[in-house]
């Protein structure tokens, strides 16, 4: 792999100890995958901040590298950790997790991390240019970032995105080269989509047919920013898609279309869409209700507080978001109304990532197919899978 002077000074620990140790990750990395060079990139997305993820193992890592004064070179977001960094003890979060959570946010401080705990950076300020390179590491995130935005990311692990934030680098191969962001299969819509959680369902079924390819998607007429998000997510949960093209609505299809009558088909009908919903319902009642994942957008607050307005809810009903958008939330007014209906907005973390599986909640209702795939291996429980407007009904009964 070539490496420029300085890259050489990095690798030599010309620049400090932790930069090497960095350094060589990265070119590991990119001599296992036949990497030709290094690439600068204008951003990063560090994931493993949850103390459940990480543990102890993961603390003594970040605590090392912080106390090796590390410093991150370009803006550096932080993904969810496994509590709400404020409001932890209204959760029913341990002072023993608790204590160890903020140890982890504090390394990563350390290190000038932004630690803004949210799967959706681009909502809030690390919004990267179309054809830009990125080490990201939070799969929704990856996919949306590729995907949506057009630039180009691999689906980094944590320490090599902490590493390509330290360093400023990442190695030059996967979906950052051109030949490797076309479409392997051809996806069919024969139904159409009508909510973000239908727009889960699809990626659910998908994600398990393709695997780690990349699917060109026909026949979705309509869709949001949000639908695109859900979509991704889940996708990147029950497959490992980091990258896919929809018809006319991302930035890459219009490159093949000329490719899309060579590729395998299949197709997606109104049967499969009612069978993905099956497949992610294990239990019709849920005690706890939870959107945000990945996390909400300020859209979709204002779309639950128009529900919620004037209603009350019987159940617990949590809405999982980044702390920026709680506080265009709060100025707008959708706080308030939220809280009003006996609903929780809930920053920093997810159901996911947090100890969910402590709690005594049984069934966990959401309308996120990521979520749905995630919650029964992560965190013990069982799941109702619906639409926004179904957990909103079954939120209201007791």
């Amino acid at each position: 792999m070539y490496l420029t002077n300085e890259e050489e000074l990095m690798l030599k620990g010309e620049q400090g100890a932790v930069v090497a140790k960095c350094m060589k990750l990265l070119v590991r990395l990119g001599d296992i995958y036949g990497a030709d060079k290094m690439i600068s990139i204008s951003s990063s997305q560090a994931s493993g901040v949850s103390y459940k993820s990480i543990g102890d193992p993961g603390l003594e890592f970040l605590n090392g590298f912080a106390d090796e004064g590390a410093k991150v070179r370009v803006p550096t977001f932080l993904n969810p950790a496994g509590m709400d960094l404020e409001n932890w003890k209204e959760l029913g979060i341990s002072e023993t997790f608790a204590g160890k959570q903020m140890k982890i946010i504090s390394a990563f401080r350390k290190m000038n991390v932004v630690t803004t705990c949210s799967c959706t950076p681009y909502l809030f300020g690390n919004l990267p240019r179309f054809g830009e390179h990125i080490a990201w590491s939070e799969s929704s995130a990856v996919s949306f970032a590729n995907s949506v935005i057009g630039a180009r990311t691999n689906r980094e692990g944590g320490p090599s995105a902490l590493a390509a934030g330290i360093t400023g680098r990442t190695a030059n191969y996967g979906l950052h080269l051109e030949e490797n962001r076309k479409p392997n299969l051809l996806i069919n819509l024969k139904v159409e989509l009508k909510t973000s959680s239908d727009f889960g369902a699809l990626g659910y079924f998908i994600g398990k047919v393709v695997k780690n390819k990349i699917p060109y998607f026909s026949g979705i007429n309509k869709c949001n920013t949000d639908n695109l998000k859900f979509l991704g997510a889940a996708m990147a949960a029950s497959g490992a898609v980091a990258l896919y093209h929809v018809e006319n609505k991302t930035p890459e299809a219009k490159n093949y279309e000329s490719l899309i009558n060579r590729l395998e088909k299949v197709e997606y009908s109104a049967e499969d869409l009612k069978k993905s919903y099956e497949e992610l319902t294990d239990s019709p009642e849920p005690d706890l209700i939870v959107i945000g994942c990945p996390h909400a957008s300020i859209s979709e607050i204002e779309i639950l507080a128009e529900k919620l307005n004037n209603k009350k809810l019987e159940k617990e009903f949590w809405v999982c978001t980044s702390k920026s958008i709680k506080t265009w939330a709060d100025r707008m007014g959708y706080t308030k109304i939220i809280n009003d209906a006996g609903a929780k907005i809930v920053c920093d973390t997810c159901m996911v990532v947090s100890p969910l599986e402590e709690t005594n909640y049984e069934c966990i209702g959401t309308n996120s197919g990521k979520a749905a795939k995630y919650i029964p291996g992560f965190c013990k429980k069982k799941v109702f899978f619906g639409d926004l407007n179904i957990l909103i009904e079954k939120g209201l009964r007791k």
